[in-house]
C-alpha cells in the first residue's frame, strides 16, 4: 500500500496496543472516562459559548490572527474545534479518535502554527472548560475528577499532535538532507569534470590538440619504467617541418598554423592508442611508442605518415629522427629524446646536402665521375641517419 493511501496512524504505526499504553502512562482509566461522559450534557449546552470565547481570545493574538487569515478559514476552524470539544466528553478514545488528533497536528504544522502557539491554545481551551465546570458542578469532588480527567486526556492528545509535528520536522530534515546530498554529489561531479577538463587543458597544446611538452619528461619516464618491468622496447620519433620559418614568413602565420594542425592530425590518425604524441614546440613534434622497435616505427609510422601528409600538404617535407631503447638496457628519458632530436637534425643536414648536390649537378653541363661519387656518399649518409 502506498503511504498516501494509509491513514495517519497506519503511517506512524500506531496500534490499539500503543493507544492503551499511552493511556496507562497518564493513568487515564475507566473512572476518568465516566467522569467526562457525565459532564457531556453540560458541555453540549455550553459548546457555542466555549468556541466563541476561545476564538475571541485567539484572534486577539496578532500571530494567530495572521495565521487564521480570512473568515472562511475561521469558520472551518470553529467547526473543527466544536467537534473536538464534544469528542473530549464522548467517552470513546479509539483509533479513529487518535487519527483525528494526528490530523490536527498535521494541519497545524502545515499552516505554520508553532508549538508555543498550539500549547497556549490548549491552555486557553482548558481554562474555558474549567470555568464551565466551576459554574455547573456543585460537588467539589466531582468537579475535581472532571478537571483531572480533562488534564489527562488533553496531555494524551498533545502527545499525538506532537508526534505529527516531530514526524513532519524529521521528514523536512530528511528531505533537506537528501537535497543537500544530491546537490553535493552534483557539485562534486561538476568539480571532478571541471578538474579533469582543466587537467586535460593543462596537458594539451591548444593549437594542435596534442600533448604539450610540459609533461613529456614525466610521461617518457613512466613509459620507460613500465617497459623495463615488462622487458619491452620503446621507440621515440622526433620530427619537424622543413624550412617552416621561411614558410611562415612567406605564407603567413595563419597558413603556418594550418600546416601544424595538419601534421598533428596526421600523427593522431597514424599512431596507436597506446602511443603518446607531443608538440615539442614550434614546428617540432615528439612521439613515444611503447613496445615498438626502431624498424617497426619506421615501417609502421614513417611510411604511412608520409603517404598521409602528401594528401594534404604536398608542398611540405618533414625530417625525422628515430631511436629505440631496451629491452636489455634502457636510456634515460632526457637522453633518449635528445638522441632522437640529434638524429632528426642529422637527417635534415644530410637531406639538404643531397638537395644542394643535386641542384649543382643539374646546373653542370655533364656529371663527372667525382660528382656521381659525391651524390652516392650523400645518399649513404641519408640512409644511415634514417
Amino acid at each position: 500500500m502506498l503511504q498516501t493511501e494509509q491513514t495517519l496512524f497506519e503511517q506512524m504505526r500506531i496500534t490499539e496496543l500503543e493507544i492503551e499504553s499511552r493511556k496507562a502512562l497518564f493513568s487515564f482509566t475507566g473512572a476518568d472516562v465516566k467522569a467526562l461522559q457525565s459532564f457531556k450534557p453540560i458541555i453540549e449546552e455550553n459548546i457555542d459559548k466555549i468556541v466563541d470565547d476561545f476564538y475571541g481570545l485567539q484572534t486577539s493574538v496578532s500571530e494567530i490572527a495572521l495565521l487564521i487569515g480570512d473568515s472562511d478559514t475561521l469558520a472551518r476552524l470553529r467547526t473543527a474545534q466544536r467537534r473536538y470539544v464534544l469528542d473530549l466528553f464522548n467517552g470513546v478514545y479509539d483509533l479513529e479518535y487518535v487519527n483525528n488528533r494526528l490530523r490536527i497536528g498535521l494541519v497545524h504544522k502545515r499552516i505554520g502554527v508553532e508549538p508555543k502557539l498550539y500549547l497556549s491554545a490548549v491552555h486557553t481551551l482548558k481554562e474555558l472548560i474549567y470555568a464551565v465546570i466551576n459554574c455547573s458542578v456543585q460537588d467539589t469532588h466531582q468537579g475535581e475528577c472532571i478537571r483531572v480527567a480533562i488534564d489527562k486526556l488533553v496531555l494524551f492528545d498533545v502527545t499525538f499532535v506532537f508526534d505529527t509535528y516531530i514526524r513532519s520536522l524529521v521528514s523536512e530534515i530528511e528531505n533537506a538532507k537528501d537535497k543537500a546530498e544530491k546537490y553535493a554529489q552534483s557539485m562534486e561531479s561538476k568539480v571532478k569534470e571541471r578538474t579533469q577538463q582543466l587537467e586535460e587543458l593543462s596537458q594539451t597544446d591548444p593549437l594542435t590538440g596534442l600533448l604539450n611538452v610540459r609533461h613529456l619528461q614525466e610521461t617518457a619516464t613512466r613509459i620507460l619504467r613500465a617497459a623495463q618491468r615488462r622487458g619491452e622496447p620503446v621507440s621515440v620519433i622526433y620530427l619537424d617541418v622543413d624550412d617552416f620559418k621561411s614558410f611562415n614568413d612567406t605564407q603567413g602565420h595563419r597558413s603556418g598554423d594550418e600546416v601544424l594542425r595538419a601534421v598533428a592530425k596526421a600523427i593522431k590518425e597514424i599512431t596507436r592508442a597506446e602511443d603518446h604524441c607531443f608538440r615539442y614546440g614550434g614546428d617540432e613534434f615528439c612521439i613515444i611508442m611503447p613496445n615498438c622497435r626502431e624498424e617497426q616505427a619506421r615501417d609502421n609510422f614513417i611510411t604511412r605518415f608520409n603517404q598521409k601528409i602528401k594528401l594534404s600538404l604536398n608542398n611540405i617535407s618533414l625530417s625525422f629522427g628515430i631511436i629505440d631503447t631496451g629491452p636489455y638496457e634502457y636510456e634515460e628519458a632526457n637522453s633518449l629524446i635528445h638522441k632522437a632530436d640529434q638524429r632528426m637534425y642529422s637527417y635534415k643536414r644530410a637531406s639538404k646536402q643531397q638537395q644542394t648536390m643535386a641542384a649543382a649537378n643539374d646546373l653542370a653541363p655533364e656529371n663527372s665521375t667525382a660528382d656521381v661519387h659525391s651524390i652516392s656518399q650523400s645518399q649513404s649518409v641519408n640512409k644511415a641517419v634514417e
